[in-house]
């Protein structure tokens, strides 16, 4: 049985998808930072697990049976750090988000005894992350004085949850929960 890691996002739309991927491409080329480049952008809901690869469609099915009966807008403002390591656009507290992120949890635990455990310890806190593994401490104070200036915002109603895969990168592969 071949274990693969998945994870549960919203996935930005275009065209902020784009505009992030613009920085994270500027961050690769005069910083040599790659790290994010990996996956789409995005807002985590379920941080990585594994999964047998054999029962991807069993995973798939659970998931479409999460539905969430509201539509909401998401707002992103300017960037925010987690010192010393993380650079990442904000997103601006949501109710309705926290909601969405507390059920889907719950939903995840209950019907795919997939725990959260590092959320649960450090919180929800809704981000999209621009830089951030290969990012290092001097390189980090460097970048958070520039990003400090750096303005962003975007805007966008929430269309459904994302089930991504890691193959070579982090892959979207399911959209569910989608919103009525």
């Amino acid at each position: 049985m071949t274990r693969k890691k998945y994870f549960i996002a919203i996935v930005l739309p275009e065209p902020f998808q784009h505009e992030i991927e613009e920085i994270k491409q500027w961050l690769y080329r005069e910083h040599g930072l790659k790290g994010a480049l990996r996956s789409p952008a995005h807002i985590t809901l379920h941080r990585p697990f594994e999964w047998k690869e054999e029962k991807e469609n069993l995973l798939i099915e659970k998931l479409s049976a999460f539905k969430t009966a509201f539509s909401f807008d998401l707002e992103l403002k300017n960037f925010d750090f987690f010192e010393p390591r993380v650079v990442f656009v904000n997103v601006l507290k949501n109710q309705i988000l926290e909601e969405l992120h507390s059920s889907l949890r719950s939903y995840a635990q209950g019907e795919l005894k997939l725990l959260n455990e590092i959320n649960d310890l450090r919180g929800f806190n809704p981000h999209v992350t621009v830089a951030f593994r290969d990012l290092k401490k001097p390189k980090f104070y460097e970048l958070q004085r520039l990003f400090r200036e750096k303005q962003f915002e975007a805007a966008f109603t929430f269309n459904a949850c994302t089930l991504l895969k890691l193959t070579k990168n982090w892959e979207a592969i399911h959209d569910f929960g989608k919103s009525k």
